[in-house]
């Protein structure tokens, strides 16, 4: 009885960290339609139709850098696996990048900003024995999927794994935000992750065994009304997942889906967590840097749901057996404070 008190103590406190609006993970530009939004795993902060630039031995932000970057692929490892990972530059994305430099996987790095994928670029290659592509792409877009997976192919990239971090959610949702807005979250929370991993089916089955990670969040496993179009993608993600990963079984390429509780990307979201949640949330957070080695060291293992965190994992198992009208009351109810 007891340990049934305490998972419940688990589960309330957990639906009141989704349904209370969570801190930014990236500043967005001020006076955007999209200052209401926050990324929860990647690097997009606000849209710019005119970022699909590939970085591909392109003079770019020269007044601010003075920087030539050459990506012609003739660096130091040139014959090494690649891992491309969307949304790479900060966050868990960069965390994951770090992960997989570890085992000498060469990383092509995707994201909005030229300035934070330049300096991901140099500290992973001045850490790690690595070759480090960079691409700026708005992944929201329906052409960058093609344009990327075409760029891959003509600079022949042993592809052996794709990386599906980049996300979007905030503290409005659906019923307070333009429906502009509430697309955009959606083309980039799924569309993205859709469009990547058709496009580069085909050069991950010619370097198979290879992995797909789908990066979604907690969030995903329970219909949360504060957070109804943000929980509602992730969850898209989470059933892409299995469905994939039954789809590909004969093609030797494993898909895996991370689904993170708390993560302390920035202080302010120590602080928040500390505020909201006190010492459960504390005890339930895990660091960037852990959930990164989480997620690639159970990707390489195939494992299908990976949570990091023991406490988190627990919160999840219940979140799963309880039924749906239950969860969405308790989130509901959490959300009204």
């Amino acid at each position: 009885m007891i340990k049934i008190v305490q998972l419940f103590v688990i589960f309330f406190s957990l639906t009141k960290m989704y349904a209370q609006p969570l801190t930014s993970a990236t500043a967005v530009r001020p006076g955007n339609v999209f200052d209401s939004l926050y990324i929860t795993t990647g690097t997009i902060d606000a849209p710019d139709y005119n970022a699909n630039i590939p970085i591909n031995s392109l003079k770019i932000m020269e007044r601010k850098t003075n920087l030539l970057l050459n990506n012609d692929i003739t660096g130091k490892a040139l014959n090494g696996p690649y891992a491309l990972v969307a949304g790479g530059s900060k966050g868990i994305g960069y965390a994951i990048a770090q992960a997989l430099a570890r085992r000498g996987y060469n990383l092509i790095l995707i994201a909005r900003h030229a300035d934070s994928l330049l300096v991901a670029k140099q500290r992973l290659e001045a850490t790690y024995q690595v070759h480090v592509e960079i691409l700026v792409y708005d992944l929201s877009k329906e052409e960058s999927a093609g344009a990327i997976a075409k760029w891959c192919s003509e600079q022949n990239i042993q592809l052996k794994m794709l990386c599906n971090v980049a996300g979007l959610g905030g503290t409005q949702d659906y019923l307070s935000l333009p429906l502009d807005s509430l697309r955009y979250m959606v083309r980039l929370n799924i569309e993205s992750v859709m469009g990547l991993t058709l496009t580069l089916l085909p050069q991950l089955e010619n370097n198979s065994p290879a992995y797909i990670l789908n990066v979604a969040s907690m969030a995903g496993f329970a219909p949360i009304p504060e957070k109804n179009l943000y929980s509602a993608t992730k969850s898209a993600v989470i059933f892409f997942t299995y469905s994939l990963r039954y789809q590909l079984r004969k093609k030797n390429i494993s898909v895996s889906c991370l689904n993170p509780g708390p993560v302390f990307t920035k202080p302010s979201i120590k602080k928040d967590t500390k505020e909201k949640l006190g010492w459960l949330g504390m005890k339930m957070a895990v660091s960037p840097e852990r959930v990164g080695e989480i997620a690639v060291r159970e990707t390489l293992n195939k494992k299908l749901i990976i949570v990091p965190g023991s406490l988190a994992k627990i919160a999840a198992a219940l979140i799963r057996i309880l039924p749906r009208r239950l969860v969405v009351a308790f989130y509901g109810k959490a959300g009204e404070k």
